[in-house]
């Protein structure tokens, strides 16, 4: 039997990527999905994926900069699973630019994504982890948000941002059996990544003591661990996944 055999998960940002990744993680340990973004055919196929794993599956096609899209979401899926038992906050953009070059828009629809769709979702599903008196919530944060970065004010405070409201909202829900943390994920290796040239890879390594991005499997069971009872002493904590980057 699986960890978390009986449960529900909720990941946003499924579509792809380190979301993908995570909800991939949680199906082979036992956990059923429900899966939120906002590329429909992209979120099929992880669909696919958690169902060949032999868990139930679910995309919701839904804008977390939405709240009533969101509190209508969230439940829909309660509705469809019958319980929402872990919350996997992933969703976010980057818009880089420099501070005196970022445009309102800039600024405005990450914050809005990165860290109102984390509060949107985190609000709507604590409600029904209340009533169950059970639930672990795990927000995707990152290394710039403990850091920060010329080029990314917008992302750096968007993170930092969720740092805050993780530890906030551990400090409300403790004493109703919810746990909230967050992973705080240095270069991981994406398509994006992937697009750079050998001499800015180079740079980004000198600075990693282990000397490789890591992998969105290495985001993945950091957050299976805090979503299992494994880590059940554990709320409020922001783990980093940088390879030693940030100490």
């Amino acid at each position: 039997m699986g960890v978390f055999e009986g449960k529900t998960a909720l990941v946003t940002g499924a579509a792809r990527g380190i979301g993908r990744a995570i909800a991939e993680k949680l199906a082979s340990e036992g956990a059923d999905l429900a899966l939120c973004d906002l590329d429909a055919d992209w979120l099929s196929d992880t669909a696919a994926a958690v169902e060949a794993l032999g868990r139930k599956a679910k995309g919701y096609t839904v804008d977390v900069r939405s709240t009533q899209g969101v509190q209508d979401a969230v439940s829909a899926i309660h509705a469809d699973f019958g319980s929402i038992d872990i919350l996997v906050n992933n969703a976010g953009i980057t818009k880089d630019t420099f501070l005196v070059r970022m445009s309102e828009e800039d600024w405005d629809s990450v914050i809005d994504v990165n860290l109102k769709g984390t509060f949107n979702f985190t609000k709507a599903t604590s409600k029904i982890m209340m009533k169950q008196r059970a639930g672990a919530i795990v927000n995707i944060a990152s290394i710039i948000g403990l850091i920060g970065n010329a080029g990314q004010c917008n992302y750096a405070a968007s993170k930092a941002g969720v740092i805050a409201l993780t530890k906030s909202a551990a400090k409300e829900l403790a004493s109703r059996g919810i746990r909230a943390n967050a992973v705080a994920p240095g270069f991981i290796q994406t398509k994006m990544t992937d697009a750079l040239s050998d001499d800015v890879k180079q740079k980004m390594l000198d600075v990693i003591p282990m000397s490789r991005f890591g992998q969105a499997e290495d985001v993945a069971n950091v957050v299976a661990f805090l979503s299992s009872d494994a880590s059940s002493y554990m709320t409020g904590q922001v783990l980093t996944i940088s390879g030693g980057m940030v100490m």
